[in-house]
């Protein structure tokens, strides 16, 4: 990764500067591309693009959403979305071969669609029911059975995302046009469903893309590192593994490592520009480019013993 960003930069200098005489061997070629990141180049276009569209349309818009929606409308809103894809995830919860997940979902889904107002108040999470919402999907049932995420990608409109995970998603929206049709085959649903989901999922990230962008030597890399962790995450707690306390809800800290013990407290973040596939160095090992240090000084008030 490291060459993929000191290769750009050096040919923007190139016209600075002479070429130094060639000494030694030729230098090895400079890699342009992350491993499970093929198509970087391209990413990194779109991800670009991406932040001047949030910067000057996305962001503002929904703050402004943010402002003049009153938030109880916005939970309610975003509750009866979430509700309507209660159905999916109980059906990747039977192909998970998960029956008591399955049979969770089903009441949350009932529960919520007649007490909680057709889903708009979310009743089945409240502490004398405990049933949280727990996404699922095509994608991730497919990451269950062991196909592999495949190359890494940002694109247009659906932001960070890999091969397994784009068909899965294209699935999951295949699913009620298809069982249900009207209204989730007209555009009718489909519009305000996307503009509205997508403000309200803009507006609550607004304070942890601030604090995880922010500051990032390389944002690209740092969301790219976030999603393929998070949604590793995401895959092993389906096999039993544990996921921190609080991510039961599909909205926990992505920057929570998913192999972390529960009481490790949160991570700091990682260097973006660091090789993921590196093998870290025993704890106790010195850092060969580090210098050693030096002795203390003498405090020369202090007499000398013999």
């Amino acid at each position: 990764m490291i060459a993929a960003l000191i290769g750009p930069m050096l040919a923007l200098a190139a016209p600075l500067q002479a070429a130094p005489p060639a000494v030694g061997p030729p230098a090895a070629p400079i890699r342009t591309s992350t491993p499970g990141d093929p198509h970087e180049r391209f990413n990194r276009r779109m991800f670009a693009r991406y932040q001047r569209f949030d910067r000057h349309v996305l962001g503002p818009t929904a703050r402004g959403y943010a402002r003049i929606v009153p938030k109880p409308v916005r939970g309610g809103i975003r509750h009866f979305f979430a509700n309507l894809g209660e159905p999916l995830v109980f059906l990747n919860y039977l192909l998970q071969l998960k029956p008591g997940k399955a049979a969770e979902t089903a009441g949350r889904f009932v529960i919520n669609s007649t007490l909680g107002l057709g889903g708009l108040v979310d009743v089945a999470k409240l502490p004398g029911v405990r049933l949280p919402h727990r996404p699922n999907g095509f994608g991730d049932t497919l990451g269950y059975y062991g196909v592999k995420p495949g190359a890494y990608l940002f694109l247009p409109v659906i932001g960070p995302t890999t091969v397994r995970d784009l068909l899965g998603g294209q699935a999951d929206g295949l699913v009620l046009p298809l069982a249900v049709g009207t209204p989730f085959d007209k555009l009718a649903y489909q519009v305000p469903h996307a503009v509205l989901t997508g403000l309200d999922q803009r507006a609550e990230a607004e304070g942890d893309l601030q604090a995880l962008l922010a500051g990032a030597v390389d944002p690209y890399a740092t969301l790219r590192s976030v999603y393929l962790q998070d949604r590793a995450g995401e895959i092993a707690q389906l096999h039993g593994a544990h996921r921190p306390a609080g991510s039961q809800d599909g909205l926990a800290d992505p920057l929570i490592d998913p192999a972390a013990p529960p009481d490790a407290g949160p991570p700091e973040l990682q260097d973006p520009l660091a090789d993921p596939a590196a093998v870290p160095a025993p704890a106790g090992a010195v850092d060969p480019a580090t210098p050693a240090p030096s002795p203390p000084a003498a405090d020369p008030a202090t007499p000398a013993r013999r």
